[in-house]
């Protein structure tokens, strides 16, 4: 018989002092049930000093008058006799219940129907503190592991043997399994290894049972909240699955992947044993074989193959994301510029301009970069490509139509250049001449316009004319404080001087950058 809420005990709890929280976890009971019976209780005024008297029975029916009615009417099923023979070879739930039904029809009893009597036995499983034999229903839960037995591979530059892991995840309606070699069971690997598991399946399933690895848990304690890591819960909100690890030594919680895991070490690693590798591509083609033949071997106990299986499970799988999980690194504390731009990697993405001089974080993956400011998204882009520089990513919706925060635009600062020097002048509208939109050249022009504070406004202006008179296009930051440093504008301005007096003609002047390899044009 399934053994219905014990009423009578929780309102002898309830009335000792003990919380609603208290109760169900020291009776194993659900904090659902707890929390029904107390409600109920309390609207029809019943309290354990009133019905104390009363059998456990009489209390329940008080309690819930329609379940008890309900359940009186069906005929119990005996779920010791159910789990006993669940044991046998062949022997199911569905089996059993049909046989069930026969019998009441004899007797002239109301049985069951089959998720009823099913739901009953798996109250009795978990009551009595037994191994439940309900079949698994599709499409609701996978398993992962790493398999304890490794593989290896012949690295023939070095000669060193290489150890590969594979990593196991299996769907356990259908047995339908996923095997991938790594080369190290970190983070990284681990994660990825998820992301291939859903692609290969087609699809995601309701739960995800791991185990304890410090890879995806930090801590689960025997009370209160599992604690993930922040890159394997982040994978669980994106394939929105709930990330379930079973509980510490306890391999009957995930038993299909344990026992893939085995089958594994036959299926795969012994078949290959007699093979030496030299590469690890050679090595994953080869498992990707064994696997296949693994899942459309036919079962030695039911019909077809697990791939067949499979087949009947995936459409009750979740449907893969549009965008697959990728791993991400944050960068924290970065200054948004001037030009409402972020820079990473010496490339430049764009932020909503209101957050110029303010602190963000970078989620950088593989091929975005997203900005954040506190837990808020502010913007997203594609990220450049490894080994560009100074490229601008910029989105137009980021961008004031006038750039009114600052006093430092584009009037202030081509005000301020010629106010310096002609050439001064020159080289700030070269800068903005080369920009794709105007606010983009602030920073540089600004970068150039404050030489002036460190080396006075006379040798800033030098400086320009120096470089554009040497025949640089396009003059910089670097190529000025170069310059200055170096004090080639006091070298030529001597040279000037000289030229007057002697009315020569004045040589060419070459900077230390051409000599250095640089040229004039950079």
């Amino acid at each position: 018989m399934a053994n219905k809420i014990n009423a009578k005990l929780i309102l002898e709890l309830k009335a000792s002092g003990l919380s609603r929280n208290q109760i169900a976890a020291t009776r194993h009971m659900s904090k659902h049930s707890v929390s029904d019976v107390i409600n109920i209780a309390k609207e029809k005024e019943i309290t354990f000093e009133k019905v104390k008297h009363l059998s456990e029975e009489e209390i329940y029916c008080l309690i819930f008058p329609d379940k008890f009615a309900i359940e009186n009417l069906y005929e119990q099923p005996d779920y010791e006799y159910v789990h006993q023979e669940l044991k046998r070879v062949g022997v199911t739930l569905k089996l059993l219940w049909k046989e069930y039904q026969d019998k009441c029809k004899t007797s002239g009893s109301i049985p069951m129907g089959y998720t009823k009597y099913c739901n009953g036995y798996a109250d009795y499983t978990i009551v009595n503190k037994l191994t439940n034999h309900l079949e698994n229903k599709p499409g609701v839960k996978a398993e992962v592991d790493w398999s304890g037995p490794t593989m290896s591979y012949i690295d023939t530059s070095t000669g060193e043997v290489v150890t590969v892991y594979l990593f196991v995840g299996t769907l356990p309606y259908s047995q339908y399994s996923y095997v991938e070699p790594m080369l190290d069971m970190k983070m990284d690997s681990f994660i990825r290894a998820h992301v291939h598991m859903y692609e290969f399946f087609d699809g995601v399933p309701t739960r995800l049972i791991c185990d304890n690895l410090k890879t995806g848990v930090v801590s689960h304690p025997r009370e209160g909240e599992i604690v993930l890591t922040q890159d394997y819960e982040a994978l669980g909100e994106h394939y929105t699955t709930a990330i379930m690890p079973a509980g510490v030594r306890k391999p009957k919680q995930k038993p299909s992947v344990e026992g893939t895991v085995g089958k594994i070490a036959t299926a795969i690693i012994a078949k290959l044993r007699n093979e030496i590798f030299y590469s690890f591509p050679d090595l994953k083609v080869a498992v990707s074989k064994k696997l296949y033949e693994f899942n459309h071997e036919n079962f030695q106990k039911r019909e077809g193959s697990r791939y067949d299986a499979y087949l009947d499970e995936k459409e009750f799988l979740h449907p893969l994301p549009v965008i697959p999980y990728e791993i991400a690194t944050w960068v924290y504390g970065r200054t948004v510029n001037l030009d409402y731009h972020v820079v990473f990697e010496y490339n430049r993405y764009s932020c909503p301009y209101q957050y110029a001089k303010k602190k963000v974080d970078l989620r950088v993956t593989d091929t975005k970069v997203e900005i954040y400011s506190g837990s808020d998204r502010i913007a997203t882009h594609n990220r450049f490509a490894a080994g560009r520089r100074n490229q601008y990513s910029t989105h137009a919706e980021d961008m004031p139509e006038k750039f009114k925060f600052t006093p430092w635009n584009e009037d202030h600062i081509q005000k301020w250049a010629p106010s310096i020097g002609k050439y001064t002048g020159e080289v700030v509208e070269r800068i903005f001449e080369t920009v794709t939109i105007k606010e983009q050249g602030f920073n540089p022009a600004l970068a150039v316009l404050r030489l002036s504070n460190k080396y006075s406004e006379a040798r800033l202006e030098v400086a320009c004319e120096f470089a554009i008179t040497s025949g640089i296009r396009k003059p910089r930051y670097h190529h000025l404080n170069s310059i200055l440093a170096a004090n080639q504008d006091q070298t030529y301005l001597e040279s000037k001087k000289t030229q007057k007096k002697t009315g020569s003609p004045m040589g060419y002047l070459r900077g230390n950058r051409y000599y250095a390899g640089g040229g004039i044009n950079d």
